[in-house]
């Protein structure tokens, strides 16, 4: 959702980073073209002038003017502007209340309010443990309740049965005695919404409000609504209270002007995002991680703990114990390509890699994308289990008949059997203790490919403990970014689950 503003926002800033110092004008300069690529990006007219007006104010001052590296103290004015305006700190749902927990989902129709009351409801019981039972209160989309009914079926979740006639405070006040007779611990009202916000629909919110005493009030927005999601905040606000937001549609391509709009004007937290249409494609949202996305800084920690939730330890283990005898056949390039599709994909775990939304249109045009890995999995799926198991049985014959079955060509066939070759070597020389960092191998040679300066990543794995903690705080004080200062134990110098970075290192936590 943020490419576009973490485009404009980075070339902005790359211009002032190189300079060995910067004057007033200079500042004023680069502020106005901040501010166009905020207004750009659907961000709401108050909220930029206060923001660009924040960031002036300090880097305008003296000390900044005559700094060794003004132009990277300007970066971080804007890197921290940005969480300011994102809210300083995570916010999660609060369930420090009385079972059962009544949360209250209001938005506008079209937003995505039941498929996120479905989503948050197994989250919270896959996660936190609890018993959650969900109730729409949408009389009037047609087959709104049964949607829910069905995705409570998807997700295990028990729903509340659904009695034709009823208005929405009855249903409200029949879940709520449910609950409570049920030993729930936590109850979700999917209200109804509108296309747009009227008298008939606030009023009906505030009745639900008023029967049911919600802890918490969960306004759920369209992120690609732009500047009137201020309006829609504003009005949800005002009437009925919110306590928090949902986003959804981050995966689109909206510009990211939602989420920075509503929170500055409601004060109200953004607690989670939609990533996705699955049902587990559900984040808390973390403004300093987003604010590092934005400007091309990347989310180390989210990366690492996509890693940990998805990589499964007795697999690990498996493969621990074949690098050890330096074996790595094409069913284990499988399960690394398949690990990679669980984190994300080839997209989604390079928006997370500092440095990598400078180089998109370069690895776009390689062909690095989620259709390789495809392509790849197509390929061995095409194999004998003998061939999977021993790629030197591989001969022209048996190339064209695999090709036949998947779709591709000779070509395709002799890249992957390529690739599988550097990563068995890989495998073979950490397997005799020669290794370390893989993953920092990868990323510089595709760095080199690329024609990244330096060839890519550091291998930290290779760097003492403290040299990392000295780079990661002069990244942090330059405002490049929250490198963590000590990588999680087991790390080495490669993430998991990343092409050939092995999943489940040891220190990692293990799959629950």
């Amino acid at each position: 959702m943020f490419d576009s503003l973490q485009d404009r926002l980075g070339s902005i800033l790359n211009g002032l980073t190189g300079r060995g110092a910067l004057s007033d004008k200079d500042v004023a300069a680069a502020l106005r073209e901040v501010r166009r690529a905020l207004l750009e990006a659907d961000v709401a007219l108050e909220v930029v002038r206060d923001f660009t007006d924040r960031v002036r104010e300090k880097a305008v001052g003296a000390q900044i003017i005559k700094s060794i590296k003004p132009g990277q103290m300007v970066v971080k004015l804007v890197h921290d502007e940005l969480v300011a305006t994102l809210g300083s700190e995570q916010v999660s749902i609060d369930l420090n209340a009385p079972a059962p927990v009544t949360i209250m989902m209001v938005g506008l129709q079209g937003s995505g309010k039941t498929t996120t009351t479905g989503k948050i409801a197994k989250r919270l019981t896959e996660r936190q443990r609890k018993k959650v039972l969900m109730a729409s209160l949408d009389t009037r989309r047609p087959a709104a309740q049964e949607q829910l009914r069905v995705l409570g079926e998807q997700t295990g979740v028990a729903t509340l049965p659904i009695i034709a006639g009823q208005g929405p405070v009855e249903i409200a006040s029949r879940a709520t005695q449910a609950a409570r007779l049920g030993g729930y611990d936590v109850l979700i009202l999917d209200t109804a919404g509108r296309t747009h916000i009227d008298e008939p629909l606030m009023v009906e919110m505030a009745e639900i409000k008023a029967r049911t005493a919600p802890h918490e009030i969960l306004l759920v927005a369209d992120s690609l609504t732009g500047q009137d999601a201020v309006n829609l905040a504003r009005s949800f606000d005002e009437r009925v209270g919110i306590s928090g937001i949902v986003l959804t549609r981050v995966d689109g391509d909206g510009r990211g002007g939602a989420a920075l709009s509503m929170r500055a004007v409601t004060g109200k937290p953004i607690k989670l995002i939609g990533v996705g249409e699955k049902m587990d494609a559900l984040e808390e949202f973390h403004p300093g991680r987003i604010a590092d996305r934005i400007l091309g800084m990347g989310d180390i920690v989210s990366l690492v703990e996509k890693a940990a939730e998805n990589i499964d330890a007795e697999k690990a283990a498996a493969m621990a114990q074949k690098m050890r005898s330096g074996k790595f056949d094409l069913n284990d390039l499988a399960d690394q390509i398949r690990q990679m599709q669980k984190m994300g994909g080839m997209g989604g775990l390079m928006g997370m890699m500092p440095g990598m939304g400078k180089v998109r249109d370069q690895v776009a045009a390689a062909g690095l994308d989620d259709r390789l890995l495809k392509r790849q999995l197509a390929i061995i799926s095409s194999m004998t289990a003998a061939e999977r198991a021993n790629p030197d049985l591989l001969k022209h014959s048996r190339k064209k008949r695999i090709a036949s079955g998947s779709g591709t060509d000779a070509a395709d066939i002799n890249k992957l059997l390529k690739m599988h070759r550097q990563m068995a070597d890989m495998m073979k020389s950490v397997g005799k203790g020669k290794g370390g960092g893989m993953m920092g191998k990868l990323m510089g040679g595709l760095g080199a490919k690329l024609g990244l300066p330096g060839g890519g990543m550091p291998d930290l794995s290779k760097m003492d403990p403290k040299e990392i903690e000295k780079m990661a705080k002069a990244m942090e004080g330059a405002g490049l970014g929250n490198l963590p200062g000590k990588l999680p134990p087991g790390l080495g110098g490669g993430l998991p689950g990343l092409g050939s970075g092995l999943p489940g290192l040891p220190g990692l936590p293990r799959k629950k």
